[in-house]
């Protein structure tokens, strides 16, 4: 089973790379927002949800992203190390894009008084979500592992389809009337970040989540390539079994 060089090297290298950095900014990050950073006049303890919430999102995005051009890839060259790029991707994904969404009704509860709110930036995340839970269950479902199924090629579509929400979300708080707080550019020009420590916390964790979002699709991507050399193990052993058994009745029936 051939590779594709640039993804496996990627992949080992990210694999050895991170684990040290992402522990190290995660616990960096924690100290930072429960110790560090100032309490938001206005908002209170509840806006230190803000720096996971956010940082969630973006990776979210991210994800989608690559998903997007992996599976644009694999459309193209037609070869399973795209497809499971792009696959890893979305499980990814799929894990900050919840996170989205359980940190911001969390957050609004006690700032807006409800859960969820209909509002264009919420309902958009929520069709982003949707889709690319669309896409898993067309994953699972499908039942096909071999490198051309229909399968693949409809959630690689779907991947690249679904991609097209993420602007909506971003510039939803400017398309359309929202209750959603612009935080880092606020309608006037400047940022909801007052504090210098603020804007750092932020980028401190923007970056580590990140990271993090880089490790998780490489153990993601490894894992699926493992998972397809096991299926062309036993592929091959099934085959040598029915060749065996077929020539011990062969030489039986001579005797």
């Amino acid at each position: 089973m051939t590779t594709v060089p640039f993804l496996y090297k990627t992949e080992s290298l990210l694999m050895r790379v991170l684990p040290l950095p992402v522990t190290l900014g995660m616990l960096a990050s924690l100290c930072a927002v429960f110790w560090w950073v100032p309490t938001e006049r206005v908002q209170g303890p509840v806006q230190r949800i803000f720096y996971f919430h956010v940082p969630s999102a973006w990776c979210c995005f991210l994800a989608f992203g690559l998903a997007s051009v992996t599976s644009a890839a694999y459309l193209w060259k037609h070869h399973r190390d795209w497809d499971n790029a792009a696959r890893a991707a979305v499980e990814t994904g799929m894990l900050f894009a919840t996170a989205v969404l359980i940190t911001g009704p969390i957050w609004a509860r006690p700032i807006w008084g409800v859960w969820w709110t209909w509002d264009s930036r919420l309902t958009t995340m929520l069709v982003l979500w949707l889709i690319f839970a669309a896409y898993l269950l067309l994953r699972a479902f499908s039942g096909e592992r071999d490198g051309g199924s229909s399968g693949a090629r409809f959630a690689a579509v779907l991947a690249i389809v679904g991609t097209l929400d993420i602007p909506l979300i971003v510039f939803s708080t400017r398309l359309w009337r929202t209750v959603h707080p612009a935080v880092l550019k606020t309608s006037e020009g400047g940022s909801g970040l007052s504090d210098p420590r603020m804007i750092t916390t932020l980028i401190l964790c923007t970056l580590t989540f990140m990271i993090m979002f880089a490790w998780l699709w490489a153990l993601g991507a490894r894992s699926l390539r493992l998972d397809d050399q096991v299926a062309l193990l036993e592929e091959r052993g099934d085959r040598l079994a029915m060749a065996t058994g077929s020539n011990t009745s062969t030489g039986e029936a001579t005797v």
